[in-house]
């Protein structure tokens, strides 16, 4: 690799909606921040086949079926 055009690759920690921590490595960011996740791979039906149900943090799945519950969605 040459020197001084690739950006710093140095470890993070991960939060995934659960609230469990994952150490990663990533250019995010600088050593030790903390990225939070809304949606993560371990529940996320795009990734787990459908076998697990999303875990909505933000309130939109709830909303959404508040607002359309009569429509039979």
């Amino acid at each position: 690799m040459k020197k001084g055009i690739h950006p710093d690759y140095h470890d993070i920690d991960v939060k995934m909606t659960d609230g469990t921590v994952v150490k990663m490595r990533s250019t995010w960011g600088k050593e030790g921040d903390q990225m939070s996740l809304d949606i993560d791979p371990s529940v996320h039906p795009a990734w787990t086949g459908g076998s697990s149900r999303l875990m909505d943090s933000g309130g939109r799945v709830s909303k959404f079926k508040n607002k359309y519950a009569g429509l039979g969605f």
